[in-house]
């Protein structure tokens, strides 16, 4: 990670978990611009999901973060960590919060045109997270919302992670010669589709933890078909009721990573770095999707489902020494998916 600043390399290290190995195989060049909108977007994350201020409080520090994007220097962005680093009970989240400001000084350091897209992607990113604290008012099972209907589903992921795969096809066009005549909107779609087949997994992997601060990302339309309410879901014993629903969303998210595939297909074989940095989180969230169509208590808060660290390194391992071969990496993917059985995608419920 040389190419990731010295000051920010230690925090990046502490908040990214897994994604910092990505960070590790991507080509230099993308290396520091892709880790700072990573750090940029993982503050942004915390000052949306802590609880130490209230909504109305949070809301408004997204705004300054917002409005700190279109400064030349910086104006009220010491407010952030000031009003959240005290009682932040993370470390890793509290020295980012610290270090916002070099952070953004950095930022504003970088070529215009990667400033331009890291912009983009932070305002796409906290419009998203605006939205979420908007659509889910409480913090707890007590006020538990639902997203409304399965289009509002697909905003969610789109704000959520389909907006970064947009901006991923962006930079890897920007900064890897070998991928400039890519078709950009084709591979923009592609990428928006993979990141929503990621945002799909954490959705489907995150159910009790999610239902229990007071948030279902499952449409209340289609629970309606099956005869079930948001806070039924708090029952775990409602799993089987649910699994038409499960059925239906694991194919969903199976379309989106087809489509990753064809993304990641279309790296030429000298693109090995970028391959590995797309391949690694597909066939991890395909392997998490497949714990997932597994657990017959999905619904229990005390369950983590959760791919080991062991399968981790095994997954990587295995697609480093796949990397070089279309047909080995292909046959690699299309076990991966094959272990997920769904039947093809249909509608298990009746028009609403």
């Amino acid at each position: 990670m040389s190419d990731v600043p010295d000051e920010l390399r230690s925090v990046l290290k502490q908040v990214s978990r897994s994604f910092y190995l990505t960070l590790a195989v991507l080509p230099s060049s993308l290396r520091e611009p892709v880790a700072l909108a990573y750090l940029l977007a993982r503050a942004a994350d915390t000052i949306a999901d802590t609880r130490i201020i209230p909504r109305a409080d949070r809301l408004r520090h997204l705004d300054l973060f917002r409005e700190e994007l279109d400064l030349l220097a910086a104006s009220r962005l010491l407010e952030i960590p000031q009003a959240l680093t005290g009682p932040q009970p993370t470390a890793a989240e509290r020295n980012l919060l610290l270090r916002l400001p070099e952070c953004f000084r950095l930022f504003r350091g970088l070529p215009e045109e990667d400033r331009l897209r890291i912009r983009g992607l932070l305002l796409a990113l906290t419009q998203g997270m605006q939205e979420d604290l908007r659509a889910f008012p409480g913090e707890n099972q007590e006020h538990l919302a639902s997203l409304e209907a399965r289009a509002d589903l697909d905003r969610y992921t789109y704000y959520a992670a389909g907006c970064v795969g947009e901006f991923w096809t962006d930079m890897a066009m920007a900064h890897r010669p070998a991928l400039r005549g890519w078709d950009a909107p084709a591979m923009r779609a592609r990428g928006k589709r993979f990141g929503q087949g990621l945002q799909m997994t954490n959705v489907l992997r995150d159910l009790p933890r999610d239902l229990r601060i007071g948030r279902c990302y499952l449409p209340r339309q289609d629970l309606l078909a099956l005869g079930l309410t948001p806070t039924d879901l708090l029952d775990p014993a409602a799993i089987e009721r649910l699994r038409p629903l499960l059925r239906e969303l694991l194919h969903l998210s199976l379309t989106h990573y087809a489509e990753g595939w064809a993304y990641i297909r279309a790296l030429p074989w000298t693109e090995i770095r970028m391959r590995l940095a797309c391949a690694w989180p597909l066939f991890i969230g395909l392997r998490t999707l497949d714990l997932v169509q597994q657990a017959r208590d999905l619904l229990d808060p005390r369950v983590t489902v959760k791919i080991s660290r062991s399968t981790v390194y095994a997954v990587m391992a295995r697609s480093v020494a796949l990397a070089w071969s279309d047909g080995g990496l292909d046959r690699y993917y299309r076990v991966l998916r094959d272990r997920i059985h769904v039947a093809p995608i249909r509608r298990y419920f009746h028009t609403l």
